[in-house]
């Protein structure tokens, strides 16, 4: 059986006026987007606010990516912006687990990610209650970073022990990648600059979800 592969575009930026440029590109191709969000302690660079996000309105559902210190603090602030999803980072709070029950009180989806060099060791305990597992495959902070090939073992490991979890994968996919990553055994992968950087956004996303497509079929 062909392996479902979803593409999902991811938007990083810490400008109002290219969120925007962003958002419409992507409504004429896609229907859910991630939306990064960075504060510039977690990770160097900051982002958008979840404020900013909030005044922008679109038809496309969206997940928030925090890259952020502490993410119990904004919860409800990105449930009222109408985020379907949150996606935290394991290594950014004391109490991963206290994090997922305020999401999931919230009701909302809770996905956890976990930077390159945290084993999947550390996220055991975790797995069985989030929606989904997501592998930072760069050091998480800027479009364009240097893809981490070894990630893909990290993946095929979960897999191997929890082969029905909704995995995901994030950072320097592109077209000459795409089909490695996608061949690891994800169901979502999240792409960035290879969509929006490029001058046709719309058909570097079909030619991203052909090629991730023909590497599973």
């Amino acid at each position: 059986m062909t392996q479902r592969i979803r593409i999902v575009p991811a938007i990083l930026t810490n400008d109002t006026i290219s969120l925007e440029k962003f958002v419409r590109a992507a409504e004429a191709f896609a229907d859910f987007v991630q939306i990064d969000i960075m504060d510039g302690k977690f990770v160097p660079s900051y982002s958008v606010s979840c404020e900013e996000i909030a005044k922008l309105k679109t038809k496309l559902n969206w997940e928030a990516h925090l890259m952020v210190l502490n993410p119990e603090d904004c919860l409800e602030d990105f449930k009222r912006a109408g985020t379907q999803k949150i996606i935290f980072h394991y290594e950014a709070t004391k109490s991963p687990e206290k994090v997922i029950k305020a999401i999931k009180k919230l009701n909302m989806k809770a996905g956890l990610a976990i930077n390159p060099e945290t084993p999947i060791s550390a996220i055991k305990a975790l797995v069985k209650k989030v929606d989904s597992v997501l592998f930072l495959s760069v050091h998480p902070g800027f479009y364009g970073a240097e893809f981490i090939p070894e990630v893909l073992d990290k993946i095929r490991g979960l897999r191997k022990i929890y082969p029905k979890m909704e995995t995901g994968i994030d950072g320097g996919i592109k077209e000459s990648n795409i089909a490695q990553a996608a061949e690891s055994g994800v169901n979502v992968i999240c792409v960035g600059s290879a969509i929006f950087l490029k001058p046709d956004p719309a058909a570097s996303y079909k030619l991203l979800t052909d090629l991730a497509t023909a590497a599973v079929s």
